[in-house]
């Protein structure tokens, strides 16, 4: 990358808020095989944001309780450690990211409800192929927050973005090729760039790398790539939002067979994937 791109990139990554110190606290909690849900609980009570969002969250319809829940402890034993990870991480890259337009090529709700339904997606393909539950909401994350590096690439080069976007309609070709084009970096660097700064867990931050170069890729976390790497291109076809790429490749019959799947469970689970996503979209309004 241009040295000069590099340095107005990491400025406009500066600027941003720093990662709350309670999701740090929360992430280093879950990663660790001791902790319990009274450790857990410990952290989000010192916190009544995130206490919120943790109610919220387990009395929204996505989780579809009978009752309301109004005990913490309750809650987080309910949703798991990897839920909760998930959402502090999640509210925390969310909040700190620019939420309005700056005159750039992407609506920000469009983006966001394309990364959702990525995340929902990836999340069902790993329920359906019996991943193990506790690693669901890891594959959900993932989804969430492939495409960040394409929040960074708009809000800095604005109008030059967008431009980037018709030209990839124009040519046919991938957005991500057009980005290196045009700008010597693509969102997966600059995606890099954030999640490293955040810390972001060696799992997020290969999908984030990788998902466009994925044939590449021999790390631990290869079953999670893939799976995003086929909800993406599912979301993008289905038009389920919008994150700049208007012309979709079909899903790679190389990861289809890797992920033991075939093309026919995306239609035979479409219904059950758009009630998900629409459900899921309470997760983005928490």
């Amino acid at each position: 990358m241009d040295q000069r791109l590099y340095e107005k990139i990491g400025r406009f990554i500066d600027a941003m808020p720093s990662f709350p110190t309670t999701a740090f606290k929360v992430i280093e909690i879950c990663e660790n095989p001791k902790t319990s849900v009274a450790d857990l609980r410990k952290v989000i009570s010192l916190d009544p944001v995130l206490m919120a969002k943790t109610l919220k969250l387990i009395n929204s319809t996505y989780y579809e309780m009978n009752h309301e829940v109004t005990s913490l402890v309750h809650a987080t034993i309910v949703l798991g450690l990897n839920a909760v990870k998930n959402l502090a991480l999640s509210t925390a890259v969310m909040g700190a990211i620019p939420k309005e337009k700056r005159n750039g090529a992407l609506d920000m709700d469009e983006f966001w409800r394309h990364s959702l339904s990525v995340g929902v997606t990836a999340k069902l393909l790993a329920k359906k192929r019996g991943v193990d539950r506790k690693q669901w909401e890891g594959y959900f994350c993932a989804g969430l927050l492939h495409d960040i590096g394409k929040i960074l690439l708009d809000a800095v080069f604005g109008v030059d973005y967008m431009n980037a976007i018709a030209d990839a309609d124009k040519k046919r070709e991938p957005l991500v090729c057009v980005e290196n084009r045009l700008f010597d970096t693509d969102h997966c660097q600059v995606g890099q760039m954030l999640a490293e700064l955040w810390k972001l867990d060696r799992a997020l931050l290969d999908v984030i790398i990788y998902h466009h170069n994925y044939s590449a890729y021999d790390g631990l976390h290869k079953d999670k790539l893939l799976a995003v790497v086929a909800a993406n291109e599912y979301v993008n076809f289905s038009k389920l939002g919008f994150s700049g790429d208007m012309r979709p490749n079909e899903i790679d019959q190389a990861v289809l067979n890797e992920l033991k799947i075939s093309k026919d469970i995306f239609v035979e689970m479409e219904e059950e994937f758009l009630s998900e996503i629409e459900k899921a979209k309470m997760f983005l309004e928490i």
